[in-house]
């Protein structure tokens, strides 16, 4: 691999922001593709994180600083994927549920999805169901994440499930779920597509699921 790309890597893991985008400025001038760059450099770095961060290698604060680096790449990145015709690998509409105020968690579900190559778009905090389907259908979305940190608002993930399957976008868009007091089970008994117990999991099942 070219010499640049894995310098990307290593300072996206450091969260060296301003460094990530010099250097992906400089793999563009040496003529390596936007996908090569996008694939081998920004998103290899930021799968190492995840699988760190599941292995708690890392923490919140490390994956959030790579994920900035990964944002500040981007920016550079972008006119050149768009020329390129570079496709991200699909569309997931995310956001915490209706009576739900927490975002750290949907935020670095957010970071970490992005970082395995989808487009993101954050539906924000406290979301009625029929938003998240709105959404979904507006983005062209083939997922749905949706979060809950306490056992009060996880009720509302059913009716996220429920409106779902009554919409237009059943079985054409899938639901995966998580947050603090969610499980597998839980997961099960509401007929959702799919539970991810941590924010790298969800990267990885997003990738299943968007299939």
């Amino acid at each position: 691999m070219s010499t640049v790309l894995e310098q990307i890597k290593e300072q996206l893991m450091k969260g060296k922001a301003n460094d990530v985008k010099v250097l992906v400025q400089q793999a563009l001038d040496e003529g390596i593709g936007a996908g090569e760059i996008l694939n081998k450099g920004l998103l290899g770095g930021m799968g190492i994180i995840g699988e760190r961060f599941k292995k708690n290698e890392v923490y919140v604060p490390e994956v959030l600083i790579a994920a900035r680096a990964m944002k500040a790449g981007m920016e550079v990145l972008k006119p050149a994927l768009a020329a390129a015709k570079v496709e991200p690998r699909g569309v997931v509409v995310i956001g915490t549920v209706k009576g739900d105020l927490h975002d750290i968690g949907k935020n670095l579900v957010g970071m970490m999805i992005e970082g395995a190559g989808f487009k993101v778009v954050d539906a924000g905090i406290n979301v009625e169901p029929a938003k998240f389907i709105e959404a979904a259908r507006a983005s062209n979305a083939s997922l749905i994440g949706v979060s809950a940190l306490l056992t009060t608002t996880m009720t509302s993930m059913k009716e996220v499930m429920d409106v779902l399957k009554a919409s237009d976008l059943a079985g054409k868009v899938k639901l995966m779920i998580g947050g603090a007091p969610v499980t597998q089970a839980f997961c099960d008994e509401i007929g959702a597509d799919g539970y991810a117990p941590d924010a790298a999991s969800a990267a990885d099942l997003a990738k299943v699921l968007a299939r």
